[in-house]
């Protein structure tokens, strides 16, 4: 890595947490260099303007949580419905952790992502398109080997399964109570094990 690249990767991680919490319309030049320590000067000299720095910032929050998510459906889980459930428990053990960073990446630029800001509105767009695509695509392989039922919409599944989550943590986050997104949790587990999963018979 160049010294440009690492001064580069160094302004987005020290501010990562600033834009997530203040917001990426919010959050100004001064903020910026006031987390980083640099002058106005080695902010412009690495990227072209605020709007830059506030996408590069959204691509790594979402990337951070993305591979923690990528983690909780990958092969440590050997079934479909043990990913599943370790993804809905990734939420519920790192729920803390998510709010105290100022909650969901995802959630927070869509809320801000409008037609004055198209291209953060764009990178949200594929953000959440990736994630029903992650679990749709594990919900499928549960359908080849016979955990899944054959006959439900697995993009339906996946799609609810993110509105839940990111419904849940929009309620939370605001009211300063947990139980909703448990509420959302419980919701997608009873999912899983109710309707997805073919029961012994």
């Amino acid at each position: 890595m160049s010294k440009a690249e690492k001064t580069k990767q160094f302004i987005i991680e020290k501010t990562a947490s600033l834009f997530n919490t203040k917001g990426y319309l919010s959050t100004s030049l001064s903020d910026i260099t006031e987390a980083t320590g640099l002058t106005k000067g080695s902010i412009y000299g690495n990227f072209d303007n605020k709007d830059q720095v506030a996408l590069e910032v959204y691509k790594y929050n979402s990337s951070l949580l993305s591979k923690s998510m990528a983690r909780s459906l990958g092969e440590e889980f050997p079934t479909t419905i043990d990913k599943l459930n370790a993804f809905v428990s990734f939420y519920r053990k790192n729920w803390k952790a998510v709010f105290e960073n100022g909650g969901c990446p995802l959630m927070n630029a869509a809320t801000e992502a409008d037609d004055t800001f198209p291209s953060l509105k764009k990178q949200v767009t594929q953000s959440f398109e990736g994630w029903i695509k992650k679990i749709t695509a594990v919900i499928i392989e549960g359908q080849k080997t016979g955990e899944i039922h054959p006959d439900i919409d697995a993009d339906t599944y996946g799609s609810l399964f993110i509105m839940l989550i990111e419904g849940g943590i929009l309620l939370s986050k605001t009211t300063e109570d947990e139980k909703y997104l448990n509420l959302a949790l419980d919701r997608i587990l009873f999912m899983i094990n109710k309707e997805l999963k073919i029961l012994p018979s």
